[in-house]
């Protein structure tokens, strides 16, 4: 558990130590389980602290999102889609990380040269990969739709209307 306090400092209660948004951003590349907590309330604060953390990398120099992905996910804030829009994210996020820990295991033990040359040689596999995958997020936005729907029509018959 990490504490909170309103000085802004955050105080990791496993080690009985202050900690830095740095060290709780290792802890995520770590895959270490971690609540942050606000000292006063006890209010999960994990989720703020996890936004400030891509807020830092985001203005580093090297972001992920363009403004205009960055846009459309303000967009569907409020939207009827929002939520299918957070388990879309999340699955295709999962999906790219289960593509990730297989590179790793076909790469283990290799040098930076050989990684690149491995790289180089993977190309056509890499494409056939992220092929295979957005096929699989295509499928994924499908079924979400087709789930929609079918809510939308069970709701409407419910009130006794039909599309």
């Amino acid at each position: 558990m990490i504490k909170k306090y309103p000085n802004r400092r955050l105080y990791d209660t496993e080690t009985s130590a202050y900690i830095t948004l740095a060290d709780v951003r290792q802890l995520v590349m770590d895959t270490a389980d971690f609540v942050v907590r606000d000292a006063k309330t006890n209010e999960d604060l994990t989720r703020s602290i996890l936004l400030q953390i891509i807020l830092e990398e985001e203005t580093g120099g090297a972001p992920m999102f363009t403004e205009a992905v960055l846009g459309n996910i303000i967009r569907f804030y409020g939207n009827a889609m929002q939520g299918f829009m957070g388990a879309y994210l999340e699955k295709n996020v999962q999906s790219f990380m289960d593509l990730q820990v297989k590179m790793a295991e076909q790469s283990k033990g290799l040098s930076p040269e050989k990684w690149a040359q491995f790289m180089n040689a993977q190309s056509p596999m890499m494409q056939g990969l992220m092929g295979t995958y957005v096929e699989q997020s295509k499928s994924v936005f499908t079924q979400m739709q087709e789930q929609m729907q079918k809510q939308s029509e069970q709701m409407l018959s419910a009130f006794g209307l039909k599309r």
